[in-house]
């Protein structure tokens, strides 16, 4: 939905108006008529209110969820989206041929749906941070990244190289990392371009995220620590 803001003003101005009436001296005459249209302008209030919060958490949650990965890591919560995304495209497709605000806020039952709607998309978001919080207790360095950057990755788990644009914050100054044409992984390289291969090659397939990275942080130690030892001994040489 656009317009909120307008919608808003609108609704606000009739609001104050409505108020106004209600304490004049002369509404006995249209009393009831008066809290009639002040209760249906209230439940237009109440309705956008739970509308835009729903819109802005399924705006946030739809691609999370449209990820095939994340529906199989989080079935439960991926069930109770469809059933809020339903409820969300429903409302929205009335919303499209109605197209009048006070007609479609005052369908009955709809501000109950939303509120519904509004208490499974916390219960949703809970769990995803507590999914994420688990990802990030099995790899610490995760916690430099922010919500949307760890979901990107986890987004794409049998796409391994999704990692690369995030690599800088997860280590230092590492730039990227080398994949063959297994995408298995080879090598890293610094912000400078210089390369470290690594002493074993890592296979991220069909393995979690969080496992294979910690593989290779591991890799990365040992390989620098090979090629520290690999100068100590060239330098004995040239000594010698």
């Amino acid at each position: 939905i656009r317009g909120y803001d307008d919608i808003q003003a609108t609704l606000d101005e009739h609001l104050v108006n409505t108020q106004v009436i209600q304490f004049s001296a002369f509404k006995k005459p249209f009393e009831s008529d008066i809290i009639e249209w002040y209760g249906k302008l209230k439940m237009v209030s109440d309705v956008m209110e739970e509308w835009m919060k729903c819109q802005a958490n399924w705006m946030y949650l739809q691609p999370i969820f449209d990820s095939g990965d994340i529906s199989k890591q989080l079935p439960a919560e991926s069930k109770k989206f469809r059933t809020v995304d339903n409820v969300w495209k429903g409302n929205i497709n009335l919303a499209k041929q109605v197209m009048n605000v006070m007609e479609v806020c005052c369908v009955e039952g709809l501000l109950d749906k939303f509120k519904e709607a509004n208490d499974k998309l916390e219960l949703i978001q809970k769990s995803l941070n507590e999914y994420l919080e688990k990802k990030r207790e099995r790899f610490a360095r995760f916690y430099f990244l922010s919500n949307d950057e760890l979901l990107e990755i986890l987004s794409q788990t049998k796409e391994p190289t999704a990692v690369q644009p995030h690599l800088k914050k997860v280590f230092e100054n590492i730039h990227s990392i080398e994949f063959n044409h297994k995408k298995h992984i080879t090598a890293m390289y610094s912000a400078e371009k210089e390369k470290v291969e690594f002493v074993e090659v890592v296979n991220p397939n069909e393995k979690n995220v969080e496992d294979w990275m910690n593989e290779v942080e591991d890799c990365m130690k040992e390989s620098v620590k090979y090629e520290l030892k690999h100068s100590i001994d060239v330098l004995s040489l040239i000594h010698i």
